[in-house]
């Protein structure tokens, strides 16, 4: 029995699917190429309660997709959308707080074919499970180690992984990236050191 179709790409995987940055993505999606969204439990906007997947702006978190990894990890959203609509509607009851990090937004698969339809964007082929493909660990584990020396240790191991995630995506030559789970075992011992070195 076959898999349904994806719902949803995550950015890091979009990113490694069409061979650009973050900051690409986030400025095509700003020009209303495509939607970025989260996934949220029910929340007071005025009249309404949004709820499910809804759209992010954008521009209001923008300094979180910098290619140089200075912005912030995480944002409070102020507005959101339905998906269907264009009307933003700003968020009204103060309990209701939609924080968002880079790991927690998507692409909706319609719009990801869309694009690629649209722009004639030439998808990198996906890696096999099983490939023998050598992956540049070392200058991962250098640019970990300046990360490291010049900013300290991230919040959260996810927002580390979203990370290497992205320096991968920068960095591969082929647009090959590791899988997060096998990136979650390479950076494990090294984040639980730093948490507790004396462990």
């Amino acid at each position: 029995m076959a898999f349904p179709p994806r719902a949803f790409y995550s950015l890091h995987e979009a990113a490694a699917r069409w061979g650009c940055t973050l900051s690409d993505i986030a400025g095509w999606a700003s020009v209303g190429r495509f939607d970025i969204a989260t996934g949220i439990a029910p929340t007071q906007c005025g009249d309404t309660i949004l709820e499910g997947l809804v759209a992010v702006p954008v521009q209001d978190i923008l300094p979180m997709f910098l290619t140089s990894g200075a912005g912030p990890t995480r944002k409070t959203l102020r507005r959101i959308r339905a998906l269907d609509s264009r009307e933003w509607l700003l968020i009204t009851d103060p309990d209701h707080k939609v924080k968002v990090t880079l790991n927690v937004l998507v692409i909706m698969a319609d719009d990801v074919i869309r694009f690629e339809r649209d722009c004639d964007v030439l998808r990198r082929p996906a890696v096999s499970v099983s490939s023998t493909k050598r992956y540049d660990w070392d200058g991962m584990y250098i640019s970990l180690i300046k990360r490291v020396h010049e900013q300290g240790v991230p919040e959260s191991q996810n927002a580390w992984i979203g990370e290497v995630q992205e320096w991968f995506v920068r960095n591969s030559v082929t647009g090959e990236v590791p899988d997060e789970r096998t990136i979650r075992r390479r950076i494990t011992p090294v984040w639980k050191s730093l948490r507790d070195p004396c462990g």
